[in-house]
């Protein structure tokens, strides 16, 4: 449980849009035994709403119950996202829109929680919140954070010992302002922070490693001084020579020798900060042209499974932790 080192990754994405990235249960399991290998603790995961509830009231749960045994059987613990949207519970059928109804979320949620609940501890509701890519009636955390209320409520009477993390905020310092501003200080045990710097610009890692010492100012100012930092998405691509995609949003792609070393710079000065218990890097396996820029290779193994030089570096690091 004490292991900082994780890993987001699409375990769950056997859909068209994502190029039936785990099709196969023996795509799953070559895929967990290299987490193993690189020494992951934990798997942030999202649990579809749409996957789960795609009609009202009928629950489909036989992908992530297998996919929940196969971490449990390597020792992989688990950190899992409820969210997005299903079409009959929102106004305009999008995926990411929120639900006309807090109420059928909460059904959808507590649903989960409990079928899990003795294997998963840790549950993030929703993710980015502040982005209008994620949530995009932005409404300064308005509404979120009466999502997460009730959301937190029903799944401490559902599991009690369970952990809520915020949806991870995306969008700097005033993202968690909004978060206390509108009274969610008692309503998530662990604050979940997303934050990426380029490896190219001068200064990154500095920015990158300051930035939860600045949110731990906030919380304290709020009466969260106990709480936990958990960082569940930093990370950068690393693009092979020759492979030719757009740029990822921050500017320039990094190739895969700076994403290695950009990935040491980041274990190493995050995890000295006692405020920041876990680290998640973004992602574990590159996707195939989803994003159609260097998103796509963040992974630290490439599509075909192959390693990086930045697995390497995660599982040196990983080693290190562990002596």
């Amino acid at each position: 449980m004490n292991n900082p080192f994780g890993v987001l990754e699409f375990l769950q994405w056997d859909h068209s849009w994502n190029n039936h990235k785990y099709s196969s249960a023996a795509e799953l399991e070559k895929v967990i035994k290299l987490m193993k290998e690189a020494g992951v603790g934990w798997v942030r995961m999202d649990f579809l709403w749409q996957d789960i509830e795609p009609k009202e009231g009928e629950f489909k749960f036989e992908r992530y119950d297998r996919i929940v045994d196969l971490l449990a059987r390597y020792n992989l613990k688990v950190l899992g996202i409820l969210n997005y949207s299903v079409g009959w519970a929102v106004a305009s059928k999008e995926w990411n829109c929120p639900p006309k109804d807090n109420a059928v979320f909460v059904k959808y949620a507590v649903k989960v929680i409990a079928r899990y609940k003795d294997k998963i501890k840790y549950w993030e509701v929703w993710n980015e919140p502040d982005s209008a890519v994620y949530w995009p009636a932005q409404d300064g955390l308005k509404s979120y954070c009466a999502l997460l209320k009730e959301v937190y409520l029903a799944a401490k009477k559902t599991d009690p010992d369970c952990k809520i993390l915020n949806g991870g905020l995306a969008n700097g310092l005033g993202s968690i302002n909004n978060l206390y501003n509108n009274g969610a200080k008692g309503y998530f045990d662990i604050l979940n922070l997303h934050f990426f710097e380029s490896p190219l610009h001068k200064g990154g890692i500095k920015a990158l490693v300051a930035y939860p010492k600045l949110a731990r100012e906030i919380m304290a100012a709020n009466g969260d001084e106990h709480k936990k930092i958990w960082i569940t998405e930093t990370g950068c691509p690393g693009v092979k020579p020759g492979v030719r995609t757009d740029n990822w949003w921050i500017g320039d792609n990094p190739d895969e020798r700076e994403q290695a070393v950009w990935l040491k710079k980041i274990y190493t000065g995050l995890l000295k900060n006692k405020d920041v218990e876990k680290v998640f890097w973004a992602f574990f396996r590159d996707c195939s042209g989803h994003w159609k820029n260097g998103v796509d290779y963040f992974g630290l193994v490439r599509w075909d499974y192959s390693q990086k030089s930045a697995f390497k570096s995660y599982k040196e690091c990983s080693d290190e932790w562990k002596r």
